[in-house]
């Protein structure tokens, strides 16, 4: 078994959600407290013991690869200023020489497609996926906790949480097959199920273990849902020959692809950090003392 060493970012994604921010700015580089969704994602893929940093970008995203690189004209004013604390945490961001790398995804053609672009940087081995709109709140990083399971089980492997039972229609769903250390195999994948045809309320989170088969799989791949190539399709042609697992993840989760999630995220995480959270929370509960609910204001107006 090899190990996994490579994470695939697709980042080339329009951010449409958050128009107008995102006209000048991409979603990924949007902050939650005082970092952006990005770092959240590839400090989860550090835990866990990723080697290489692979970005599937697109246009107007150069400001992450740069984001990534040494700015030496801030480095060269905070080493001046003996501004020790602040060099201290842009150095511990930083990528290793050689460990990120960035390539592009030309055109808007679905996930599938992103994850394709990214096949002669992966090459013929394990990798892990991780959807940068997904952030995740936990003591030990979810893919920390796959890595581990991934050892016990090989194949490929997908974080997993459970939804409610009339709400299966909005996801991709697994089916709960027997347990395997702390998670369980998969035996069977339906992208949104009506909730009577659901196999479980077990739906797939946006963290990935694939192997690299699902590359040829992409490669020939038929457009689906939204006339895009779907990794979700590819992943059920390659289940018809490999084994699927899933960890059921037990943190929370914020989709900061929505303007909800994002929100939700930043309070989340404020209220995790021991220097800020006092005076948040008491900010959070006086603001929701004195604030009238938007539809009271609005019948008033």
């Amino acid at each position: 078994m090899h190990k996994v060493r490579k994470a695939v970012f697709p980042v080339a994604g329009l951010g449409t959600r958050f128009l107008p921010a995102t006209k000048a700015i991409p979603k990924e580089m949007l902050t939650v407290v005082d970092r952006p969704v990005i770092q959240y994602v590839v400090d989860e893929a550090r835990q866990a013991g990723i080697e290489h940093l692979i970005f599937v970008t697109g246009r107007n995203k150069g400001v992450i690869e740069d984001y990534f690189d040494i700015q030496v004209e801030l480095v060269n004013t905070l080493t001046e200023r003996g501004k020790k604390t602040e060099l201290s945490l842009l150095e511990g961001l930083q990528p290793q020489p050689g460990t990120a790398s960035f390539t592009r995804q030309q055109a808007p053609l679905g996930l599938g497609h992103a994850v394709w672009c990214a096949r002669d940087l992966v090459g013929p081995e394990p990798f892990a996926l991780l959807l940068p709109d997904m952030i995740m709140q936990s003591e030990r990083g979810c893919l920390a906790s796959m890595v581990e399971l991934y050892e016990k089980t090989g194949g490929n492997l997908v974080s997993v949480e459970q939804c409610d039972p009339a709400e299966t229609n909005k996801y991709g769903i697994v089916g709960h097959g027997g347990a395997v250390g702390s998670g369980f195999r998969i035996d069977g994948m339906v992208e949104k199920p009506e909730p009577k045809d659901a196999p479980s309320n077990y739906f797939i989170t946006g963290r990935y273990i694939l192997q690299p088969e699902i590359f040829d799989i992409l490669e020939t791949q038929e457009k689906g849902a939204g006339n895009e190539i779907q990794l979700t399709d590819g992943m059920l042609k390659l289940a018809e020959k490999q084994e699927f697992f899933a960890y059921p993840f037990q943190g929370r989760t914020f989709d900061c692809g929505s303007k909800e999630g994002f929100i939700r995220a930043n309070v989340a995480f404020a209220l995790w950090r021991q220097d800020i959270r006092g005076k948040v929370f008491d900010d959070l509960h006086k603001l929701m003392a004195t604030v009238e609910p938007y539809g009271e204001r609005s019948a008033a107006e």
